[in-house]
């Protein structure tokens, strides 16, 4: 697991930066375990783009993930680590004892061969899944739950992990990755361990094509644009946006919060997220 760089033959190899790919075992998917993947380039139920500069790239099968872990109580080996074009997490493939196999997010550290358990009798290994009220104060876990039995939805991506750092009532306290401190229901389940590719942060992507392949279009600028296309838009060459800056719909932006005040799961944060400038 690391980066693999090129020889300056071309711009786009300058500084193009590429993971190596050496955890991987295996390279074509468990066919029981995809499905096609209809991508809408942005746009909703009505044709409408609603995220825009996306389209094009190449083609995918979804993998479908167990992100529940509700095979409880069963061994499972795992037989291969694969790569996974719908995430920037690879994922690791598990046979269990009465022969089902099933995808899960492939864990820093755990290997070919490893065996697996979910339950609430699991020890604490990589790779396991158990209940978080039975987990160590300082334990870092993955692929955290926020309602029991409804699958996991934090810390998901490559390098994730959240330290649980608190145990009071009902509830454990989290630290995630962003600096938010919150509490979750000591029912839900979570993995033992670290997000394995932990260095795709670092990876440089060296020329627009290959954004283009990943299904990113050119992206412009407000200030480019004619004034009916923008609030930035218009006037005689390089102008100033004036003012606020805004959304193309109007919406003030860079910096401004977003969040409903009122938000139903804002009485489970116990501390927000902090800035890069150390500001809330």
């Amino acid at each position: 697991m690391g980066l693999r760089t090129y020889r300056p033959m071309t711009p786009g190899t300058r500084t193009r930066t590429n993971s190596d790919f050496s955890e991987i075992t295996k390279s074509t998917p468990e066919k029981s375990l995809t499905k096609g993947l209809h991508r809408k380039a942005g746009r909703n139920n009505r044709g409408i783009i609603t995220s825009r500069f996306r389209g094009g790239g190449h083609r995918r099968l979804y993998r479908m993930i167990d992100f529940k872990r509700d095979k409880r109580d069963i061994v499972g080996n795992v037989i291969a680590i694969e790569y996974d074009p719908n995430r920037n997490a690879r994922i690791a493939l598990i046979q269990y004892e009465d022969g089902e196999r099933r995808y899960i997010l492939h864990p820093l550290k755990l290997e070919v061969g490893a065996t697996i358990i979910a339950g609430d009798s699991a020890d604490f290994f990589v790779g396991n899944a158990t209940r978080l009220d039975r987990v160590p104060l300082g334990t870092t876990v993955h692929a955290v739950e926020l309602m029991p039995g409804r699958g996991a939805q934090m810390a998901r991506s490559a390098g994730a992990a959240v330290q649980l750092v608190a145990r009071e009532g009902d509830y454990v306290t989290l630290k995630l990755p962003s600096g938010e401190v919150r509490k979750v229901r000591k029912e839900c389940y979570a993995t033992i361990g670290q997000v394995g590719n932990i260095d795709h942060k670092n990876i440089t992507v060296g020329k627009a094509g290959r954004q283009r392949w990943l299904g990113r279009r050119p992206h412009n600028r407000g200030v480019t644009m004619n004034a009916v296309d923008h609030p930035h838009g218009g006037g005689e060459g390089k102008s100033p946006i004036g003012g606020q800056p805004r959304t193309p719909w109007g919406m003030p932006t860079l910096g401004y919060k977003t969040r409903k005040k009122k938000k139903l799961s804002s009485k489970f944060i116990v501390s927000g997220r902090k800035s890069k400038s150390g500001r809330r």
